[in-house]
């Protein structure tokens, strides 16, 4: 309902990043994982006082898994 400041600590195993405007997290997770903690997450944010207005999923590409990588390498240097 309105923008976080910053991930509450009690969801730091998750390894979740802010969405830019502070409203969205972003979770990324192996699909082919015996299990992806979407479950738990989802329970750990209700414990974290965060409630939900959306759920959106995507799956990479292997094109856009490479290009994020081509991206990362260019800005090392």
């Amino acid at each position: 309902q309105t923008p976080i400041a910053e991930i509450p600590a009690a969801l730091a195993n998750y390894e979740l990043a802010l969405d830019g405007d502070g409203m969205g997290l972003v979770y990324s997770y192996d699909v082919m994982a015996e299990r992806t903690g979407i479950v738990s997450l989802l329970s750990d944010l209700s414990k974290a006082g965060l409630v939900l207005r959306d759920l959106r999923t995507e799956q990479s590409s292997l094109e856009d898994i490479f290009v994020g990588l081509v991206s990362e390498q260019g800005q090392d240097r």
